[in-house]
């Protein structure tokens, strides 16, 4: 004998306007694991990005957003989702605090800013293979909270005599 299949409600409380999700626009969606590798912010803004290409009968994009959720989620983020408190979601932005609480803890942001903090040049790097890979670090944490002045502030404290002189040549020297 097998015991009846129980399933809690879901955390998600959708908004009363109606949604017929259409089957192609699933397989189009992004997937997000939950592996530390994944970066949230960069998959929310592609997640949006789908969505927004969609609209369908004048439903709200939140309400899109809302219903194709749980679609992207796979493996541990899937259980993520599946244990939170049953109908504690209300909007998209609920959702959105929800899932980088989870995915980009604050010790992670933590690591990010010191990484943009503490970069350096490495020995014989160009110019633009520094600035890319600077830029690499500004965007894996995009909610760095650092003012743009205070960025190049940092990067440019961080160039070496060569490069710094470089630079303002390019400039006329008014830096």
């Amino acid at each position: 004998m097998h015991p009846p299949r129980m399933s809690a409600p879901s955390c998600i409380v959708p908004p009363l306007e109606q949604l017929i999700i259409r089957p192609h626009i699933v397989p189009l969606l992004p997937n997000f694991h939950g592996m530390e590798s994944e970066n949230p912010y960069a998959h929310i803004k592609e997640f949006e990005e789908v969505c927004n290409t969609f609209r369908e009968g004048g439903a709200s994009i939140d309400l899109m957003r809302l219903k194709l959720f749980p679609f992207i989620l796979k493996d541990k983020a899937k259980v993520w989702l599946n244990s939170l408190r049953p109908r504690s979601i209300r909007n998209w932005v609920d959702l959105q605090a929800e899932f980088f609480k989870k995915f980009f803890p604050t010790h992670r942001t933590n690591g990010l800013k010191r990484q943009i903090l503490n970069f350096s040049v490495k020995e014989n790097e160009k110019f633009h293979e520094c600035w890319e890979r600077y830029m690499e670090a500004i965007n894996a944490c995009p909610h760095h909270g650092f003012d743009t002045w205070l960025l190049v502030s940092y990067f440019y404290d961080r160039m070496s005599s060569s490069m710094k002189q470089i630079l303002e040549t390019m400039c006329g020297g008014d830096l």
